[in-house]
């Protein structure tokens, strides 16, 4: 691998950090409600604080890729996001656990845009779709930490021994991207002001050019962090009936799903790229259909393999996903594309906050299977939305 690929991926360990740390509730809530003294939706509540200080870091976020450059915003935001974890790890009660949400969410905030943008501003549009999956999938395989591994540390060493173990992770993000990241200082004009940076990304997110990517999105991400990293394993758990670790490798399977599904989505947007829109509608339409079927197996009593099938192939469909930065990167020019990223990541995150409190709500008066339809709802909801609006093709 060039020294420009080994770059990509030292930046999306940050990705692998955030996948790991903001899942770690999908194998641990029962012992942080017990141990925090939460309901169900009050810890949908709190770690919904994570996709919404996500979401409102990434205007700043936006602008700093642009004019400060990829290296320096990374490093930044890898310390913010350990500090997150020593944090969660010493989280004594909602509020402590609160305040570690929102630092997390903040440092988290441009772990994926980092080496998207460094890729987006280094390589050519016809490549860029591919390693837009690559990245994805690496980055996914941080789901893999906060699976059946999480499950047996949960169990032996309880669910501080995780945060911690990810503050360690982001650690060594943070000493490969100062070892191996090398760009040229970005070059800002003179007359351009923060405010005016600022402003360019919520523009560029109403825009007619990348407004259909924004809008999908805002379901997109929020269904992968409802099921696999919030509600799958409360549903496998509590409905099913599985012990933690069991209920752990069951969802490694969706993992796994996560993280070839990018990949192959990078593939299929290199291959049939006059058809993408289509692959990216039929990817959030199969999603949505795969999780009502799996909250309707639960009332008529299907087994454990059914759901494991389901989420295996909510993981591929929900991962094309990856095509809206690719729709987003042929509708701006490589100055712009940090902005554009950004504006379309804080739908991203924006849509996960508001959804996740949703869901918590839609638990406490349908429990667990009311909550995934929520995310369900959203998916069919915005991909409609995206059909009928103009945008990048």
């Amino acid at each position: 691998m060039n020294a420009l690929g080994l770059a990509i991926l030292a930046l999306a360990l940050g990705h692998v950090f955030s996948n790991a740390v903001r899942t770690i509730p999908a194998m641990a809530a029962d012992v942080l409600q017990r141990d925090l003294g939460l309901t169900a939706d009050g810890l949908a509540a709190i770690t919904g604080a994570f996709p919404a200080a996500f979401a409102f870091a990434m205007l700043p976020v936006g602008v700093a890729l642009d004019r400060y450059g990829v290296k320096p915003t990374a490093l930044v935001l890898l310390a913010i996001a350990g500090v997150g974890a020593l944090l969660g790890a010493a989280a004594t009660g909602p509020w402590t656990m609160l305040l570690g949400q929102v630092v997390l969410g903040i440092g988290c905030s441009g772990m994926l845009m980092c080496p998207v943008t460094h890729a987006a501003k280094t390589l050519p549009p016809q490549k860029f779709g591919l390693w837009g999956g690559v990245i994805q999938a690496f980055g996914n395989t941080g789901m893999l930490l906060s699976a059946s591994p999480l499950a047996l540390l949960v169990e032996h060493a309880g669910w501080r021994a995780g945060y911690v173990a990810c503050a360690l992770l982001a650690a060594g993000a943070a000493a490969a991207v100062a070892a191996v990241v090398r760009e040229r200082r970005a070059e800002v004009p003179a007359q351009r002001g923060v405010i005016e940076d600022a402003r360019e990304v919520v523009v560029l997110g109403l825009s007619r050019e990348i407004r259909g990517p924004v809008v999908i999105a805002f379901a997109s991400f929020a269904a992968v962090l409802g099921v696999r990293g919030l509600w799958g394993g409360p549903w496998l758990m509590e409905v099913k009936g599985l012990a933690r670790v069991p209920a752990g490798n069951v969802l490694l399977l969706c993992t796994i799903a996560l993280i070839l599904g990018p990949a192959l989505a990078g593939m299929l947007e290199r291959r049939f790229q006059a058809r993408r829109r289509a692959l990216l509608v039929s990817g959030h339409l199969g999603a949505a259909a795969a999780i009502v079927a799996m909250v309707a197996g639960g009332a008529l009593g299907w087994g454990v393999a059914a759901d494991a099938v389901l989420l295996v192939a909510f993981g591929l469909l929900i991962s094309l996903q990856v095509i809206c930065f690719a729709l987003v990167r042929a509708a701006v020019p490589p100055e712009r594309v940090g902005r554009a990223l950004s504006a379309m990541n804080i739908s991203f995150f924006g849509g996960a906050a508001v959804l996740q409190a949703a869901s918590g709500g839609a638990a406490a008066v349908a429990g667990v299977g009311g909550a995934l339809l929520v995310f369900a709802a959203a998916l069919v909801v915005c991909t409609l939305a995206f059909l009928r609006l103009p945008g990048a093709r």
